[in-house]
């Protein structure tokens, strides 16, 4: 039996320039945090020469080829793993499509509870550039780096994306006090709204491809920031850093009609009026989570909450892709 965990994670800046269609041209940097909430692995051998394999639906098959979920089977192709004697089981504290990069998430565990089974050690920079390579390169996802590195790597980290595809990562500087003030008043809600990041970041990746200058001016914009929330959080200027993830949801609404809506745009102007510093819709847009910065949690908690959406309570996660069992 082994179990295996990734987290999920936060965007705290320079989210979209992390798609090859834009850091192979000008470089991408992000600021990312890994949460307390996960994606689990569970892996078994079993006595049936087929492989099962449990997450939304269920799978019963006995060739690499006949296996529909992509990243699965894609994952055992990579590591040369035969679909028999064996059972795959994926859970999740917060449902895919909401925003908080859980496709990553499932790919790191995945591959880190596969290596474990073929007594193969990797470190974390492999793991997280397997996964993307998996998503990225064979399966042609129109996504970026930062949730594969994050899931694996955990932290509050920066990641400098380079025009060879290398990946910087470098943890974050901050105070004790500063990453307590962070956590706490950092709140999440669930806008009740699902959406594929894929569908989404589609239209930017094409864009880009194109060298739309509308898009890549706005890219330009979000990297830098990227670097002002980055400098904004180690001086411990937390007001600043929510004055910037303001001026972010308006800019990022620029980018594509599809990144938020009515209701949601009415939901942050209530938390606006009422002790949010600033906010932003988590991943690639147009659902998900909303996340806004208070120093009135009790106040903007109630106010939210009565609007009809859900808080998940939130800490960071420092470790990333870990093994839970090994027996």
């Amino acid at each position: 039996m082994i179990i295996t965990r990734s987290p999920l994670r936060i965007s705290l800046g320079g989210g979209g320039t992390d798609l090859p269609s834009y850091y192979r041209e000008h470089c991408g940097f992000v600021i990312s945090a890994a949460i307390d909430k996960y994606v689990y692995i569970t892996l078994h051998t079993t006595f049936v020469d087929y492989l099962i394999v449990k997450y939304s639906q269920m799978e019963k098959v006995s060739t690499l080829g006949e296996i529909q979920h992509p990243i699965i089977r894609e994952a055992l192709r990579s590591l040369r793993i035969e679909p028999a004697y064996l059972e795959i089981t994926s859970m999740s504290d917060i449902p895919a499509g909401t925003g908080l990069g859980s496709s990553g998430s499932f790919t790191t565990a995945l591959l880190y509870a596969l290596y474990k089974l073929k007594r193969r050690v990797a470190t974390k920079q492999e793991l997280a550039e397997h996964a993307c390579q998996i998503e990225i390169d064979i399966l042609g996802e129109p996504i970026g780096k930062q949730d594969q590195y994050i899931a694996a790597f955990g932290g509050i980290t920066c990641f400098h994306f380079g025009r060879d595809g290398n990946v910087n990562v470098e943890p974050l500087h901050l105070s004790p006090e500063t990453l307590l003030n962070l956590e706490d008043n950092l709140l999440l809600f669930f806008t009740g709204y699902s959406r594929s990041a894929s569908s989404i970041l589609k239209e930017q990746d094409e864009r880009t491809r194109k060298l739309d200058p509308v898009i890549i001016d706005n890219l330009h914009v979000v990297k830098e920031m990227g670097l002002r929330s980055r400098k904004a959080i180690e001086q411990g200027d937390l007001r600043e850093f929510a004055a910037i993830m303001h001026e972010h949801w308006l800019h990022k609404q620029k980018r594509s009609a599809s990144m938020s809506n009515p209701t949601i745009d009415e939901w942050y102007e209530l938390a606006r009026a009422n002790g949010a510093l600033g906010g932003k819709l988590i991943g690639a847009g147009g659902g998900g989570f909303l996340m806004l910065y208070t120093e009135q949690k009790t106040h903007l908690r109630r106010v939210m909450t009565q609007a009809g959406l859900r808080e998940v309570r939130l800490r960071f996660d420092l470790q990333g892709s870990e093994l839970v069992v090994q027996s």
